[in-house]
């Protein structure tokens, strides 16, 4: 199942995103993964690699992991959009609407143990609200009707413009280690 998913967003042009996008960023990591990581959207270096994550942003967010007990490879990366939004500016809605099948259909094949969604982008589109993140942050919800645990917390590039505020992301990530381990 995974190979065609992957090939119909290598292939998607149901948005205006594909006509500027040097490549789909579909998503990287361990399929089988308890541990599913959703961003925002591919920036200009993810654009270029093909793999969400690869910046600055993605050395703090492996550090994040590490400081956890997880390597990159042990978790799945994904985002919400699969093509870079021009400038980086904000999903839009429409946009979101296309590529959410797809990000449905990766979470149905990988079952993860709880989702991570990195940022307000990410948070506000899971849990279908307008919430700020700061106000999301610091505590489980449930992911739609799935009985998957979801908990929002500061997208690393935030944190990197704000490390005061990687105290709470770190509590968050305790969180969510508990979390998973009273799942099991």
């Amino acid at each position: 199942d995974w190979t065609p998913l992957q090939t119909a967003v290598e292939t998607c042009t149901l948005c205006d995103l594909h006509s500027s996008r040097t490549q789909s960023v579909f998503g990287v990591g361990n399929r089988n993964a308890d541990w599913l990581l959703i961003g925002e959207a591919p920036g200009r270096d993810e654009d270029q690699q093909g793999e969400p994550f690869v910046g600055r942003a993605g050395q703090l967010l492996n550090a994040m992991l590490r400081a956890i007990g997880l390597q990159r490879e042990q978790v799945y990366i994904a985002n919400i959009l699969k093509c870079r939004p021009p400038n980086n500016r904000d999903p839009k809605p429409d946009e979101v609407v296309c590529c959410e099948p797809y990000l449905m259909r990766q979470i149905e094949l990988i079952r993860p143990g709880l989702i991570l969604a990195l940022g307000r982008t990410a948070a506000q589109n899971l849990l279908r609200t307008e919430t700020a993140i700061g106000r999301l942050r610091g505590r489980v919800h449930q992911f739609r009707d799935t009985g998957i645990p979801l908990i929002a917390t500061y997208h690393p590039a935030y944190l990197l413009r704000s490390p005061g505020e990687k105290r709470k992301a770190w509590q968050d990530l305790q969180l969510a280690v508990e979390t998973l381990r009273e799942r099991v």
